[in-house]
């Protein structure tokens, strides 16, 4: 099993006019101590408006930034917002591309539509339509990435002429894609489509089990067709994590914070009321947090030897990946650093052990399964090079700005506007 962070940028009122700052600096530091340590991934969110839950709108970013100060940890996206009202899939594509360049090939491509009436009423994302949105942006970005040409596409949310995309990704076709999952359904989906499952549900490890059991029956099947050009076999939940010799003081370092994840990811996406600018979260949860179920989500909040007892019960349940949630509330940066250090030190050789000798035997196991998967796939037709459009500079079809020189044939280029020029009457 591995092991991953996950990072909202959560950031509880009161803030000060460097707060936002603060907490993207000490997240980089968090990034890089991970890193040094053997965790294996980083997650990123992508959201919008969401104040106090999420002041993450730019993961690209952020992730680019911890390339620089990492050498071996995945770059995951967890999740980037697929609805062409949010990214037009070949920025979706570029950008992607360009990250696991600069991180040289380190990309987990997480997928997802988003699900709060605050982000989808800001860009015009109607509810009822961003799932089918999410099925053709991301099947079209992943032809993006793998195609040279991309033969382009008409589509119901956006149309596309024939390009080339560059630049091109360091892992071929492209790097590893995933959804986002709350639910048993959309684990099943995820399955289908053959990506990894990033399970945003807090699951007990024996539902988890049955979880298990399901996904990977599914991508054994028939039902299994990939909507990228690579399967991806994985699935990944949340839970959170405050690791310290003493109970009581993990507890106390780290439950409250994770208990705000919980409310203030309800509070956008099921029961709240928000006032764009006049955010109060942190003051709501303080006035129910004692009236919050304690336990959902909470076993990696404990001693190294809970720790261990807790996450030996999903590596049983087939868990291929862990991703702890830290940064959350008013969690201090301190706290998180050395919940880590304990952490790595204390919790995750063992598991560390244990992971390459599964992880060898799972890929031999279902080598069959993803290439009978692949050859199921139906596959966009690449454009002949006859059928490849000439697309022709403005400059051929008006008065060029590059002009003759008369000497020696070089070329000069005019400092007067040729379009202003011709306005005011002038050659």
């Amino acid at each position: 099993m591995k092991f991953g962070l996950f990072y909202e940028h959560q950031l509880p009122q009161p803030w000060a006019e460097d707060s936002e700052l603060r907490l993207y600096q000490q997240a980089l530091d968090e990034v890089e101590l991970a890193d040094r340590l053997g965790i294996d991934y980083v997650w990123e969110v992508e959201h919008h408006f969401l104040e106090e839950y999420s002041h993450s709108s730019a993961p690209e970013v952020f992730l680019a930034a911890c390339s620089q100060r990492t050498r071996q940890i995945r770059l995951g996206h967890g999740i980037t917002l697929m609805p062409p009202k949010y990214n037009h899939p070949a920025r979706v594509a570029e950008r992607i591309a360009t990250l696991d360049l600069v991180s040289n090939g380190r990309v987990e491509w997480g997928t997802g539509e988003s699900a709060t009436a605050v982000e989808m009423g800001g860009f015009g994302v109607d509810p009822q339509e961003k799932e089918a949105m999410w099925q053709e942006a991301t099947e079209q970005a992943a032809n993006m990435l793998a195609m040279r040409p991309y033969p382009g596409f008409q589509g119901r949310w956006f149309d596309m002429p024939c390009r080339n995309l560059v630049p091109k990704p360091v892992q071929k076709p492209h790097p590893p894609m995933w959804v986002a999952c709350s639910r048993r359904e959309t684990i099943h989906r995820a399955a289908r489509a053959g990506l990894g499952a990033l399970a945003f549900a807090f699951l007990e490890p024996e539902q988890a089990a049955r979880w298990v059991e399901e996904y990977y029956s599914i991508i054994k099947s028939p039902d299994c067709i990939p909507i990228g050009h690579t399967v991806n076999p994985n699935l990944a939940i949340v839970t959170g994590m405050s690791c310290h010799p003493d109970e009581a003081e993990a507890v106390r370092r780290g439950l409250d914070g994770f208990r705000f994840f919980g409310y203030s990811l309800g509070y956008y996406a099921v029961f709240g009321e928000h006032r764009p600018g006049r955010a109060d979260l942190w003051q709501r949860f303080l006035q129910v947090k004692d009236q919050l179920p304690e336990n959902a989500g909470r076993g990696g909040i404990g001693t190294p030897a809970q720790l261990r007892e807790h996450l030996s019960r999903y590596e049983k349940a087939g868990i291929d990946q862990v991703m702890f949630v830290q940064q959350s509330g008013a969690n201090r940066h301190e706290h998180i650093c050395e919940s880590l250090e304990i952490f790595a030190s204390q919790v995750m050789p063992e598991f560390k052990e244990r992971d390459q000798a599964r992880a060898a035997q799972k890929q031999r196991g279902l080598a069959p399964y993803i290439e009978a998967a692949l050859a199921r796939k139906p596959r966009m037709p690449p454009v002949a090079d006859t059928d490849i459009p000439l697309v022709e500079a403005f400059g051929r079809k008006a008065a060029s700005p590059i002009v003759s020189s008369d000497r020696g044939g070089a070329i000069s280029i005019p400092t007067q506007d040729p379009l202003a020029a011709r306005e005011a009457g002038r050659p």
